[in-house]
């Protein structure tokens, strides 16, 4: 009988012990998964320790219900990747490592991590004919596809559907075979590398200098400034040594374009990993990490926790972007933790931005991160040139002013393409009445609900309720009512009015729900035809859009005047990564701003001297101010019904910060001393999804002194009546505010 203690996908911060019975002691690793009774329901962990010397004594403790793996699904170095961050960010460690597996096998799938399925023809299924097929042009598609060589069961599936597979398996036409994982062998590249420039060259030297180290580097480059080819130059090394490469990037609406460009570089097997995927495409990029079949990953935050075979690089496009932080459940931000481990798998980590963060910077100046400028554009063209369109007395339609409309008219008519960015989807922000001037609110949150003319519906963009467009106004009765502000939706219909020679593609979420439609997007903009282009902030994440010269940002004042003192750094990022959409070609580029305060210091100041000389004066700022990255962050969440309970327990950590609850160590009263707070405050958005919302922050220039702190607020936590009458979450290094 072994005693072992496993990690369970449960919301308590604590292992739980059971008793194995088994043949081989040995048998057991740390890292399997086991099936174990958990009250009523039987839930899969991982083994995280065996024979623990503090466990009870084995007569009290439950028997494990099966053991579903002979080796580890986590190994040690992604072990302690995960530990760390638990600790990081204190989250149980149970739902970390749960959370680092693929769907299929958190619900306890058996795996063969040695194997493979192939797909290939029986003997019966090669002696038939084409004319066997003639009343399915699916089917005799697949088998001619067999015909030429074995396929694998993904190749398979990416290009016939389940069904016809199925359909020749039960004829007995085909048949799914285990064959080994195969690494993958390095060959020349596809394609012949691009002519450096001087400060390129210099970049990627220094990366492929560091190869098999530890080491971290930041690649700020000006929009076109050729990021992309110092990573694929920066890569060739890497795959000659037969190791595998991770490329992180903020959107899924990049990975189809970056993994295009890579495979046109590349001969060897590459893969991407993103939400979109089904559970099995998901399994088997996973088995592929695994076994080290997979040279090069694409994918979002979550890929950082594939079980790599032999990492010798790590790549973040966009540092700065904030959808590297998971914003729910577990909430850990992707670059830090890439950083971390780079450290455990001694390779060299290249953070690429041409706006990056201020927390980037910070580390360039303390000297963790080497810096890499690239600080002209890869061709011979300019940076855009900027005009502020002042939007004060001037007669608009549709949000949009003559000059705009005519400049607009100009770059189409030349067979250029016109970029329209603004970040507010959907028809319009929400509908007034015209009578008393009441507006359509969500009924669960403290705000407007979005207008959806294509769907008839009020959508609220915070919680995604829905309900159908009201007829009458719901204060007065009244039938005048009308759409207040401008979405992309009506953007694109007013347009289709203004210039309706040329077609108009929309590029936001609503118009990319379907499976395929954002590849069909994408393509449609690369094809070159002259048309308007409209976007959300999807637009300006890295797309290399060559035939666009004119980019029009509609409108950016909402975000001049915010309460976060974030929103200035996002706002200039913003605004300089829109802008690099325009002129990537061979004609200039131009961008057109339009504001009601075209002397506002902040648009000022980007434009006039540029994202790198704002960035270094915004660190000043936060310097003088105290704020991150000059500080370390935390912040308490509370939601429930009742407003007063969350201040109530907010109220309770706060008086801990303050010293006026009795610590138990001299430790805990030095890391006390050394926190400051702020609150409890009401959010924001005091209210969402039907419960109330207040915030505790803390501050620090101690690192250690706030995680103990945090400790110690967790254990309170732990024993307050008050935490189970509301719903609760600690963000470590918080993003959002609201």
């Amino acid at each position: 009988m072994l005693i072992v203690r496993v990690a369970l996908p449960v919301p308590l911060r604590q292992h739980f012990d059971y008793q194995l019975e088994t043949d081989d002691p040995t048998g057991v690793k740390v890292g399997a998964r086991v099936l174990v009774p958990f009250g009523k329901r039987q839930l899969v962990g991982i083994v995280w320790q065996i024979n623990p010397i503090d466990s009870f004594d084995s007569n009290s403790l439950k028997n494990v219900s099966a053991l579903l793996d002979p080796v580890p699904v986590l190994g040690p170095k992604l072990r302690d990747l995960l530990s760390f961050a638990s600790d990081y960010y204190h989250h149980p460690l149970g739902d970390v490592l749960t959370s680092a597996l693929p769907a299929l096998l958190r619900e306890g799938r058996l795996l063969d991590n040695e194997k493979h399925k192939l797909v290939r023809l029986t003997n019966c299924g090669r002696e038939q004919q084409p004319e066997l097929f003639r009343r399915s042009a699916k089917q005799l598609a697949l088998w001619q596809a067999l015909l030429t060589s074995d396929l694998t069961e993904a190749e398979v599936l990416a290009e016939h559907s389940r069904t016809t597979l199925n359909q020749l398996l039960e004829k007995n036409l085909v048949e799914l075979v285990s064959e080994p994982f195969t690494p993958f062998v390095h060959q020349t590249e596809k394609q012949k590398a691009l002519q450096l420039n001087p400060a390129q060259a210099l970049a990627v030297t220094a990366v492929v200098q560091a190869l098999g180290s530890f080491s971290r580097f930041l690649l700020e480059g000006v929009t076109g400034s050729g990021k992309t080819e110092v990573y694929l130059q920066a890569i060739a090394p890497v795959l000659a040594k037969g190791q595998q490469v991770l490329v992180l990037v903020p959107e899924i609406g990049l990975t189809p374009q970056t993994l295009a460009r890579f495979e046109k570089r590349f001969a060897v097997p590459m893969q991407s990993w993103h939400s979109n995927m089904t559970d099995s495409e998901r399994l088997r990029a996973w088995q592929r990490s695994q076994s080290g079949d997979a040279a090069i990953t694409i994918g979002t935050r979550s890929a950082l926790f594939l079980p790599f075979r032999n990492l010798g690089l790590l790549i973040i496009d966009e540092e700065h972007d904030q959808s590297l932080k998971q914003q729910d459940g577990f909430r850990y931000h992707a670059r830090d933790l890439a950083v971390k481990r780079a450290s455990i798998e001694q390779c060299p980590i290249l953070l690429g931005s041409a706006t990056p963060s201020l927390e980037s910077l910070y580390n360039v100046q303390q000297k963790k991160f080497s810096h890499l400028p690239l600080p002209e554009r890869a061709t011979s063209q300019l940076v855009p040139q900027i005009e502020l369109i002042d939007l004060k007395q001037q007669v608009l339609k549709h949000g949009l002013a003559d000059g705009t409309l005519a400049q607009m008219r100009q770059h189409l008519s030349r067979g250029n393409q016109v970029m329209m960015f603004l970040n507010r989807r959907g028809f319009a922000p929400a509908l007034i009445c015209h009578e008393c001037g009441w507006l359509t609110e969500c009924l669960h949150c403290s705000a407007f609900t979005t207008y959806h003319k294509q769907s008839r519906q009020l959508v609220c963009h915070h919680c995604a309720a829905t309900r159908p467009v009201p007829h009458q106004c719901g204060a007065c009765g009244s039938t005048q009512l009308a759409p207040v502000g401008q979405g992309t939706e009506q953007l694109e219909e007013q347009l289709a009015k203004l210039i309706p020679d040329f077609p108009i593609t929309r590029l936001d979420r609503d118009s990319i729900r379907r499976k395929g439609s954002l590849e069909a997007h994408l393509a449609t903009i690369q094809s070159g035809v002259p048309q308007l282009v409209i976007g959300t902030q999807m637009l300006a994440k890295g797309h290399h859009f060559p035939n666009v010269t004119l980019v029009v940002i509609v409108d950016v004042d909402g975000a001049l005047y915010s309460s976060d003192f974030r929103a200035a750094e996002q706002l200039a990022q913003l605004l300089t990564q829109v802008s690099g959409r325009a002129g990537r070609g061979d004609v200039a580029g131009k961008v057109l701003l339009q504001t009601h305060y075209p002397g506002h210091p902040l648009l000022q100041d980007v434009i006039q001297n540029g994202y790198s000389a704002f960035a270094r004066s915004a660190l000043r700022e936060r310097q003088q101010t105290q704020l991150p990255p000059y500080q370390f962050m935390a912040m308490f969440r509370a939601e429930g019904l009742d407003s007063a309970i969350c201040q109530l327990w907010l109220s309770e950590l706060q008086q801990i910060c303050a010293g006026q609850m009795q610590a138990a160590t001299q430790t805990a009263v030095q890391a006390v001393q050394r926190v400051q707070w702020l609150g409890p405050v009401k959010a924001p958005l005091e209210r969402k999804a039907g419960k109330y919302r207040w915030q505790l922050q803390l501050f620090s220039p101690d690192r250690k002194a706030l995680h103990q702190l945090l400790e110690m607020l967790l254990s309170h936590i732990q024993k307050s009546a008050l935490s189970r009458k509301l719903k609760w979450q600690l963000d470590v290094d918080p993003l959002d505010l609201s």
